[in-house]
C-alpha cells in the first residue's frame, strides 16, 4: 500500500504537493468514494479519478543500471540546463536516480520509476555496500588508510570504509579501493580530504550484487530479475 499522493506523482498527475491540494479539495476519488486524508494508503493499482476523470494506470516498472560518465548530474532535470543522466536513457517512462553521483563523479548508478522499490535499495537496514575505484594524488600512507577504517567524523556521522586498499601506485597517484554502507553526499569525497588525499577520478564499480562490470561510459542496460530482488530486499 503506498501514499495516495504519492501514486498520483507516480502516475504523472501531478507532484506530490499538488497532489496533495487536489485532495484537500475533494477532487480525487478512490473505488468512487472522496479521499481527503493525507495519510491514505492505496493499492499502486488502484481505480482513481480526479475531477471526474480516470488516470491511467501506473506505468511499467524499469530497473535500470547506467555506467554515468563524468559531466553528467545525476537528476532527471536541472535548472542550469546541464545533461542529465534521465536525457542518456531517452526513456519514455517517467525515470528517476536511485541516489546520486556527482556531477564530476561516474560510474554505476541506478534508475528506476518504483518508488517502492528505490526506497527499500537506500534504506539503511538493507546497508547494500557500494564500492568505489578512487585515484588520489600523490602516495597514501598506513596511517591515512588506518583513519579510513576506523571512521571519519563528518555531519551525518561517523563515515567508516569497510574494506580500503591500495591497487596500484604510479606517477598520476594511487588508485584506492573503497566499499561503503553509507551514500551520503559526496562522502568519499570528503572522507578522503579529511586525510589528506585529493580525488582526481572517483568511479562506483558496485552496489550490493551488482557490478558495473565491462559496460563502457554512456551505456545501459536493464537490471535482471534476480539483481531487482537482491537489491530490493524482496
Amino acid at each position: 500500500m503506498i501514499r495516495l499522493q504519492k501514486v498520483l506523482a507516480d502516475r504523472g498527475v501531478a507532484s506530490r504537493r499538488a497532489a496533495e491540494e487536489l485532495m484537500r479539495a475533494g477532487r480525487v476519488r478512490v473505488g468512487g468514494a472522496v479521499v481527503r486524508e493525507l495519510g491514505t494508503r492505496v493499492p499502486s493499482d488502484a481505480r482513481i479519478d480526479v475531477d471526474g476523470h480516470p488516470v491511467a494506470a501506473p506505468p511499467r516498472h524499469r530497473y535500470v543500471l547506467l555506467n554515468k560518465p563524468r559531466g553528467i548530474v545525476s537528476t532527471a532535470r536541472d535548472e542550469r540546463g546541464r545533461r542529465t543522466v534521465v536525457e542518456m536513457l531517452d526513456a519514455h517512462e517517467r525515470l528517476y536516480p536511485v541516489g546520486r553521483l556527482d556531477e564530476d563523479s561516474e560510474g554505476l548508478l541506478l534508475l528506476t520509476n518504483d518508488g517502492v522499490w528505490a526506497e527499500r535499495v537506500l534504506h539503511p537496514r538493507h546497508g547494500h555496500e557500494r564500492e568505489y575505484e578512487v585515484l588520489v594524488s600523490g602516495t597514501v600512507s598506513g596511517s591515512a588508510l588506518a583513519a579510513l577504517r576506523q571512521g571519519i567524523a563528518l555531519e551525518e556521522g561517523l563515515a567508516r570504509a569497510e574494506h580500503v586498499a591500495v591497487l596500484s601506485r604510479g606517477r598520476r597517484g594511487s588508485l584506492l579501493r573503497l566499499v561503503l554502507r553509507t551514500g551520503w553526499k559526496r562522502q568519499v569525497r570528503r572522507m578522503c580530504a579529511a586525510v589528506g588525499l585529493r580525488v582526481m577520478r572517483l568511479r562506483r564499480t558496485r552496489m550490493g550484487p551488482v557490478i558495473l562490470g565491462a559496460l563502457r561510459p554512456g551505456d545501459w542496460r536493464e537490471l535482471t530479475p534476480r539483481e531487482i530482488r537482491a537489491l530490493g530486499g524482496a
